[in-house]
């Protein structure tokens, strides 16, 4: 955990909720434990990949790695989605690589806290080549790896070990932040955890 996190959320804003940026290369998990979170926790649940523009999702199904460029309009989507979320206090948890620091600049609020998955490149390698149901070949790996910068101390980031199961990351992540499950969450039976309450047009089945 980055030094001081825990006396920060305390502290500095007590009652205010939380958003959660899942991060880390693809591969790392974070879709799974963000959905784990999600569903135990009873808090919107929105997954980043949903919210690139085609070009994005073609340039990358074709093996090209994305620019700068190309993934400003992207993270500037994902900054709607947390700001809502920031500005009507209702907890969240949105999946985003953020692999550089200007990128979680990008979606810096006071009240968000990145989830950093953090794996050897071969467990991660492992997982995609096994992976049949993503637009994200394998073969990008090297250009996410070469260009990650993993949180900084004075970043509010946990780091979290992705090498065990999700359910394990999951857990770490819950009892490093002190979290509880809201009324309504999956472990209290609720029909569609996870399901977003701000600025969402979604039906309700």
């Amino acid at each position: 955990m980055v030094f001081s996190l825990w006396e920060w959320w305390c502290h500095m804003i007590p009652e205010s909720q939380p958003v959660l940026v899942v991060m880390g290369v693809s591969g790392s998990g974070k879709s799974t434990v963000a959905a784990i979170l999600a569903g135990q926790l009873g808090w919107d649940l929105e997954e980043g990949d949903d919210l690139h523009p085609i070009e994005n999702v073609e340039k990358m199904s074709a093996g090209t790695p994305l620019t700068d460029e190309d993934r400003q309009p992207w993270l500037e989507t994902i900054s709607t989605w947390i700001v809502e979320h920031v500005m009507a206090d209702v907890p969240g948890i949105i999946t985003c690589s953020a692999l550089k620091r200007r990128y979680r600049d990008i979606l810096r609020e006071r009240n968000v806290v990145f989830v950093y998955l953090s794996g050897s490149k071969e467990l991660i390698g492992r997982r995609l080549s096994a992976r049949l149901d993503h637009y994200m070949p394998p073969s990008l790996l090297d250009s996410q790896v070469e260009a990650l910068e993993p949180p900084e101390p004075d970043e509010r980031a946990v780091i979290i070990d992705a090498g065990r199961s999700p359910a394990e990351e999951a857990a770490e992540v819950v009892k490093i932040l002190g979290l509880e499950p809201r009324p309504g969450s999956s472990t209290l039976g609720a029909p569609f955890p996870g399901r977003s309450s701000v600025g969402s047009d979604r039906p309700e089945s």
